[in-house]
């Protein structure tokens, strides 16, 4: 199969050939191979190594720390005030500094130690919560200084993660990780918000929102002794500031039908990763509710990775990719009837089914984007960077979009047709990624 020709080597001096031999494997090639062979992987790439399930292990606890508590800060914040404006703030504030935060820290994580930038943004979680206990009910008046934080912590994490993950995966696998982080965090989807809820509604006044809080603390600690582990790759050369400015500038190549891609799929994210917990406490107004619903949502979120994972070849993204957009948008429709918590169940359990027929291929087709040859690779940070600034564009977008709606209006049909209109996203992120979504040869324009 073509995948199964993929190699990381050498490019011919600017002659577009791809020299394809062990001879030409340098810097982080070589390092990863000798992982491979260390692991005792017979087809290289095929197999997860040491350092490919650490850094699961890492993700994990990252998303086992949120989890516990990410959803609940924002129902905090509203029970303190009931006001959507003040909740979209919040995430603008999140997502601006994440976007200045891996623009920054790009030059640290190229030219110094990546593994303590990742480190920085798991500390800097653990100082999230801390704040928050600190400020308990006067929270909701420093929704800015909060929101700062979280991007801070966001942006140190995920550029590092993000950068990692590139190296100690391949296309051979990329698919098969990105499922398998799909399925670890859907696992603790299932557990962590379900545990929080019955701690929050079983404990007096805030106590259980304090106690969920501090628990995150403590698993973000864990996190970072782990982090240890991973091994520090050199990334060579030194960061170029404007690397992804002259790329967006290039008429020739992917990353301008790319950035567009991303900027797309960001515009979703921004507003769906926060409201959809908050709506289903405004359905229920009670906390174990929403435990209920990612416990319920995220068994079948784990049933679903795990497929897309074992199965989803990239021969087949294109097509599985199609579905999973069409099915997203569908179950938005039931909110016109009536927002309840049935409905937003509907909604959570076709989205868990299908979300990874879309994340999936998306996810490994960009990070197939960046490695498609040694000069490529070699820019990976700055490729990470540019990656990340569309997602978060994309989702200030999305969160501007949603302050500018309810502060006009909070009728359920107005916010109704916001969510479709963001929820159909998706279905630009396909029109623009549809002849890219499967790895060519090193030479080869997509």
């Amino acid at each position: 199969m073509q995948r199964d020709k993929l190699r990381y080597g050498e490019m011919a001096a600017r002659g577009g050939k791809a020299a394809l031999t062990r001879e030409g494997r340098d810097g982080y090639f070589a390092d990863r191979d000798q992982d491979r062979k260390g692991a005792g992987a017979t087809r290289p790439g095929s197999r997860f190594d040491s350092q490919t399930r650490l850094l699961l292990l890492v993700n994990a606890l990252f998303g086992a720390a949120n989890a516990l508590s990410g959803t609940f800060v924002n129902v905090y914040l509203w029970k303190a005030k009931s006001d959507f404006a003040l909740i979209g703030w919040f995430a603008f504030a999140h997502q601006v500094t994440m976007a200045l935060t891996f623009w920054a820290a790009g030059k640290w994580v190229k030219e110094h130690n990546k593994m303590n930038s990742l480190r920085l943004g798991v500390a800097i979680s653990a100082v999230f919560y801390t704040i928050v206990l600190v400020l308990q009910q006067q929270a909701v008046h420093y929704v800015w200084l909060l929101g700062a934080v979280q991007g801070l912590s966001s942006g140190f994490f995920w550029l590092a993660f993000n950068v990692v993950y590139f190296e100690v995966t391949s296309p051979e696998n990329r698919d098969r990780f990105n499922g398998w982080a799909g399925l670890l965090g859907s696992g603790i989807g299932m557990i962590a918000p379900w545990i929080s809820g019955w701690l929050i509604t079983g404990m007096p006044g805030t106590n259980g929102y304090r106690l969920i809080f501090a628990i995150s603390l403590g698993v973000f600690v864990v996190g970072v002794v782990f982090s240890f582990f991973l091994k520090k790759r050199k990334v060579p050369g030194t960061y170029e500031w404007a690397h992804g400015y002259r790329t967006l500038a290039q008429r020739r190549g992917p990353w301008k039908t790319v950035f567009g891609a991303l900027v797309a799929q960001g515009i979703r994210e921004g507003v769906f990763g926060f409201l959809i917990g908050l709506m289903v406490y405004i359905a229920t107004s009670n906390e174990m509710k929403i435990g209920n619903f990612s416990l319920i949502t995220s068994a079948v979120a784990l049933f679903s990775f795990y497929a897309v994972g074992k199965w989803l070849k990239p021969a087949y993204r294109k097509g599985g990719m199609i579905v999973g957009v069409l099915a997203m948008i569908l179950v938005i429709v039931p909110f016109f009837w009536q927002v309840s918590y049935a409905t937003l169940l509907v909604f959570g359990i076709g989205t868990a089914l299908f979300i990874p027929l879309y994340t999936v291929p998306m996810t490994s087709s960009v990070f197939d984007i960046i490695g498609q040859d040694r000069e490529s690779a070699e820019h990976r940070v700055e490729y990470v960077v540019l990656r990340e600034l569309g997602l978060n564009f994309g989702r200030m977008l999305g969160t501007l979009a949603f302050i500018a709606v309810v502060s006009w209006s909070t009728a359920p049909h107005v916010i109704n047709w916001l969510l479709l209109g963001i929820g159909s996203s998706p279905l630009l992120v396909w029109l623009l990624m549809r002849n890219k979504l499967v790895p060519v040869q090193f030479g080869k324009s997509r």
